[in-house]
C-alpha cells in the first residue's frame, strides 16, 4: 500500500508534512511552473561568479524553494515492486501514484538533539516504509553542499603532497599531461554516474548502479573494491595528518598524541551524520580552494620573477625547468606519473552518493557535475602547472614516493619557501592537515554507505544494514573508524610503512577500477534504454558527451591501468635485484588492487551464481525517481528562449 500525507507522527508528534503523492497535471499556470524559469533566471544571473567558486547558499535556497512550491514531485522514487507498471494508472483510475523520495518522517518526529544524533533514541532502527525501501538515508544535505562535494572532497595530500613524488619521476610535462588524461577521464565519469544518480536515488551510490545494469557478481566486486579503498585511506590519512603537525613541533610531541585527537575529531563529527560530513566538507573545501586561487596568483607573479628579493624568483623564471627536464625518466616516467594523478583525483565520484542524500537533486546535481570539469580543470591544472615551472624535478627536497608524505617536500610549500614569501609555508601547512582530514571523513562516509548498500544486497553481513532514526548507518560507521586505529602502527617507522605500503598497494588501482566500471555501467543502461523502447526525452539530465563520452572514458581508464602494470613490471631504475624486471613483492606492492579485484569477483560468482545480464533483462524501474515534467519542460523552454550570456551560463553552469 501506498503511504499517504500526514502532518502527524506515529506517536501523535507533530511533523513536517510530507509532499503530495499523486502527480500533478494541473496548467502551468495553476502549478506556478510558468513564474519559476524567471525566478532562476535572475538568481542564476545575479550569482553565477560566485557560483563558479563556492555555490552560494542564496542560489540554493531559491532552488530548494521552486522545487517546494511546486509540490516537489521532481524528487518522489518510483518502486517497481509495489506500484503498478511505470506510467500506468492505478486502479482508482488516476494517474501513477508514487512514494516521497524524500520520506523522513522519522527523522523530524525527533526533537533538535535527536536529529542532531546526540540521543538514546536517534540511535534506534529506523523503521521501513514504502517510501524508504529503496533509501532510508536521510535527504537533508543542502545544494551547496553537494557542489563542494563534487570538487573539494578529491582535494587532499594526493595533490598537495603526492605531486612532488609524481613530478620527481616524470618530470613537469607528464605531470601537466597525466593530469589532464585523467580530468579528461573524470569528465566523462562524473557526467555519466549524474545523469544516473538523478534518475535512481538509491543508497550505495555508483556500485547499485554496476550491480543493476553491468552484473551483480561484478557489482559485488565493486563494493568491496569501493569500500576497501576508503577503509585503508582513513588511517592512512590519519597518520599523514599526524606527520605534517611534526612540521611545528619538530618531534616534541609524539604522533601517537596527535592520531587520537584526529580520530576523535572524525568520530566527533561522524555522530552528526550526513550533514555533519556536509558541513565539514564545505567550509574545507572552501579553504582548500582558496589555497588554490592564492596560490595561482602567487605562482603567476613568480614566473614572470615578481617574487621578494629575498627569495629565488625575484627574476624572469619563466619555462627553463619545462625545457630542461619536462619527460625525466621517459616513457616510464609518464607512466608512472598516472597512479599519483589517479590517487589525487579520487572522491571526485562521491557526488554519487551524496546525491542518494540531497534535497533537491533535480536541481542541485547536474549544476554539481559541470562545475567539476571547470573548477578540477582549473584548479588542479593551472596549479600543477606553476609546480612545474617553479620547482625543479632534480630537486632534493622532494619526496621519492614513500608511503608517509611529509609536507615539508610538498612543492606547494617549498614555493613559498624558495620565494621568500614569510608564513606562507605555514599557510600551506594547515591548509594540508585540513586536506588530509577531510579526506579521512569522506573515508568515513564513502565507505560506511558502501558497505550498507552491499548488505542492503545481501552481500556483506545483514547487520550492516542498520541506519538509526537519525539517518545514520550505525555498524558500517563504527567498523570504519574502529580501522582507524590501524593509524598507531605508523608509529614505528619501519614496521609502520611497511604496513602501509601493502594497505595502500589494495587502493591504488581501485580508483581506476571504480571510474571505468561507472563509465561500462552508463554505456549498459544507455543500451538497455533504447532496447526496451525509451526515449532520450525521458532522461532529464544527459551526459554532455552522451554514450561516446563513457566509452572515452572507459578506454582511458583501461589505458591507464596498462600504463601502471607496465610500470610495475619495469619500474624506473629497474628491479631490486639490479634486473630490469620487479620482483613479486614490487609488482604487488604496485598493483594488488587488480587480484584483488578478480579474488571478489570469483566470490560472487559462485556465491550468488547470477544469471548473465542481458540488455533485455535489465530492471529500468525499480526506485526510478519520478519527474515532475511540465517544471522541467517550462524550465527548458525558458532556457532556450534565454539570451545569448544566459544561454552560456546554462549551458556551462
Amino acid at each position: 500500500m501506498w503511504a499517504r500525507s500526514s502532518r502527524w507522527g506515529p506517536c501523535g508528534t507533530c511533523v513536517r508534512p510530507r509532499r503530495a503523492h499523486k502527480r500533478s497535471r494541473a496548467p502551468a499556470h495553476e502549478t506556478g511552473s510558468s513564474s519559476q524559469p524567471a525566478q532562476l533566471d535572475s538568481s542564476r544571473f545575479r550569482t553565477v561568479v560566485f557560483l563558479f567558486f563556492f555555490s552560494p547558499s542564496e542560489t540554493e535556497s531559491t532552488l530548494a524553494a521552486m522545487e517546494k512550491d511546486t509540490s516537489g514531485s521532481s524528487d518522489k522514487a518510483f518502486d517497481a515492486k509495489a506500484a503498478p507498471t511505470y506510467g500506468a494508472d492505478n486502479e482508482a483510475g488516476v494517474g501513477t501514484v508514487h512514494v516521497d523520495m524524500i520520506n523522513n518522517d522519522d527523522y523530524y518526529s525527533l526533537n533538535f538533539w535527536g536529529r542532531m544524533g546526540v540521543t538514546p533514541d536517534s540511535f534506534k532502527r529506523r523503521q521501513e516504509t514504502a517510501g524508504n525501501k529503496h533509501n532510508k538515508l536521510n535527504q537533508t544535505m543542502k545544494g551547496r553542499h553537494l557542489h563542494m562535494i563534487a570538487i573539494g572532497g578529491s582535494i587532499g595530500a594526493g595533490l598537495f603532497v603526492g605531486t612532488g613524488s609524481a613530478l620527481r619521476r616524470g618530470g613537469p610535462a607528464s605531470l601537466l599531461i597525466d593530469y589532464i588524461i585523467i580530468g579528461v577521464m573524470m569528465f566523462n565519469v562524473v557526467f555519466a554516474l549524474g545523469e544516473m544518480a538523478l534518475m535512481y536515488p538509491v543508497s550505495g551510490g555508483f556500485y547499485t548502479l554496476v550491480t543493476r545494469f553491468v552484473d551483480p557478481s561484478w557489482g559485488f566486486a565493486m563494493g568491496w573494491n569501493y569500500f576497501l579503498q576508503w577503509l585503508f585511506i582513513l588511517p592512512f590519512e590519519i597518520v599523514v595528518a599526524s606527520f605534517t603537525i611534526n612540521y611545528w613541533t619538530q618531534g616534541s610531541i609524539s604522533p601517537a598524541v596527535w592520531m587520537a585527537v584526529f580520530l576523535v575529531a572524525l568520530t566527533i563529527i561522524s555522530v552528526f551524520g550526513t550533514l555533519g560530513y556536509a558541513e565539514e566538507e564545505f567550509w574545507s573545501s572552501f579553504i582548500k580552494l582558496t589555497a588554490i586561487v592564492t596560490f595561482i596568483i602567487i605562482g603567476i607573479v613568480l614566473v614572470c620573477g615578481g617574487g621578494p628579493s629575498n627569495g629565488i624568483y625575484s627574476e624572469y623564471w619563466g619555462p627553463k625547468f619545462l625545457n630542461e627536464n619536462g619527460f625525466k625518466n621517459g616513457f616510464k616516467g609518464f607512466c608512472s606519473v598516472f597512479v599519483t594523478a589517479a590517487f589525487a583525483f579520487a572522491g571526485t565520484e562521491l557526488i554519487g552518493l551524496a546525491a542518494s542524500e540531497s534535497k533537491t537533486p533535480l536541481q542541485t546535481l547536474p549544476s554539481a557535475c559541470k562545475q567539476v570539469f571547470w573548477r578540477v580543470t582549473l584548479f588542479y591544472i593551472l596549479s600543477l602547472l606553476f609546480v612545474g615551472l617553479l620547482i625543479s624535478a632534480d630537486d632534493e627536497n622532494l619526496i621519492g614516493g614513500e608511503a608517509f608524505a611529509n609536507s615539508q617536500a610538498s612543492p606547494f610549500v617549498l614555493v613559498g619557501k624558495y620565494a621568500g614569501l614569510v608564513g606562507y609555508d605555514h599557510f600551506i601547512n594547515t591548509v594540508i592537515v585540513i586536506s588530509v582530514i577531510s579526506i579521512g571523513l569522506s573515508g568515513v562516509y564513502g565507505g560506511s554507505r558502501t558497505l550498507t548498500a552491499l548488505a542492503e544486497q545481501g552481500y556483506a553481513p545483514k547487520f550492516f544494514n542498520y541506519v538509526d532514526r537519525a539517518g545514520r548507518p550505525l555498524y558500517s560507521t563504527l567498523i570504519i573508524l574502529a580501522v582507524g586505529f590501524l593509524a598507531f602502527a605508523g608509529t614505528e617507522p619501519e614496521s609502520g610503512q611497511k604496513l602501509f605500503d601493502w594497505l595502500l598497494s589494495i587502493s591504488g588501482l581501485a580508483a581506476l577500477f571504480t571510474w571505468g566500471s561507472i563509465c561500462l555501467a552508463h554505456i549498459r543502461f544507455r543500451m538497455a534504454w533504447k532496447r526496451q523502447g525509451r526515449s532520450l526525452d525521458e532522461i532529464p539530465f544527459k551526459a554532455a558527451l552522451g554514450v561516446p563520452g563513457s566509452y572515452i572514458g572507459l578506454i582511458l581508464s583501461i589505458l591507464v591501468f596498462i600504463a601502471q602494470m607496465y610500470v610495475a613490471i619495469w619500474p624506473i631504475g629497474g628491479g631490486p635485484d639490479g634486473g630490469a624486471v620487479n620482483d613479486a613483492e614490487g609488482f604487488f606492492m604496485s598493483c594488488l588492487a587488480f587480484p584483488v579485484v578478480v579474488f571478489f569477483w570469483l566470490v560472487g560468482y559462485i556465491w550468488k551464481r547470477p544469471k548473465f545480464l542481458t540488455i533485455d533483462n535489465i530492471d529500468l524501474d525499480s526506485g526510478r525517481r519520478e519527474i515532475d515534467w511540465e517544471l522541467h519542460n517550462a524550465i527548458q523552454a525558458k532556457r532556450a528562449a534565454a539570451s545569448v550570456p544566459m544561454k552560456i551560463v546554462y549551458k556551462l553552469f
